[in-house]
């Protein structure tokens, strides 16, 4: 079972990597609403750095290095983040840019409590299980200062895609090429356990649309 979620994760990193050549820049320069929204809290809370999980080609990063933090940028596709850094590059945001190729699946190289807010648009959602999930949450806490928030955004199971495609298991199901692990209200509950939750906001992005929920918590102070 390990094996079968370790190819089909490895099966969407080579996916993803394609995407990214055939459609360089495929989410375009404007920002995500949930990155928006995230700016106003992490200014709010005083935050001063980002990381961002999941970055992809770097449309959100660049909003917030735009809006002066400082942005650790990760992905597990070197050419979405090659991207990235040319944009940062012709952006001249460069200096409040850097990027690192990173699998969600393993621990982050940052020490504890080193970064000030945490951002990751989906990515929690992708083809992880429930237990990779919570070990990512845990690494967030370990790596955000005290009272530190993460902002996080993900597919639930009121999506249209929700049951549809290819099933893997554990909530999780391929259309189009995209694995997909759709949250019920009960595991994003489960991973604000000894955080403070302050918000769940439904919402819905593109043409299908998406069914999303953009959570925020904060690290225990």
């Amino acid at each position: 079972m390990a094996d079968r979620g370790r190819d089909l994760a490895d099966a969407q990193r080579r996916h993803w990597q394609d995407t990214y050549v055939a459609y360089p820049g495929m989410y375009g320069e404007q920002p995500s609403t949930p990155a928006v929204h995230a700016a106003e809290v992490f200014h709010t809370a005083g935050a001063k750095d980002v990381l961002e999980l999941g970055a992809g080609h770097g449309r959100d990063a660049l909003f917030f290095a735009r809006e002066g933090f400082a942005v650790k940028a990760t992905d597990f596709s070197a050419i979405g983040l090659e991207q990235l850094r040319e944009a940062a590059r012709t952006h001249g945001v460069e200096q409040r840019v850097t990027t690192a190729v990173h699998d969600v699946r393993e621990p982050l190289s940052l020490p504890d409590a080193s970064v000030d807010a945490v951002f990751a648009h989906m990515l929690l959602c992708m083809a992880l299980t429930t237990k990779e999930i919570h070990a990512v949450v845990g690494e967030i806490r370990r790596v955000l200062r005290p009272g530190g928030v993460f902002v996080y955004t993900v597919r639930h199971t009121g999506d249209a895609h929700y049951g549809a495609g290819t099933g893997h298991g554990g909530e999780i199901w391929e259309h189009g090429g995209f694995a997909v692990h759709f949250f019920p209200r009960a595991l994003v509950d489960s991973l604000a356990h000894g955080w403070t939750l302050d918000e769940i906001h439904a919402f819905e992005e593109g043409d299908l649309p998406r069914r999303l929920w953009r959570v925020t918590q904060r690290a225990p102070r």
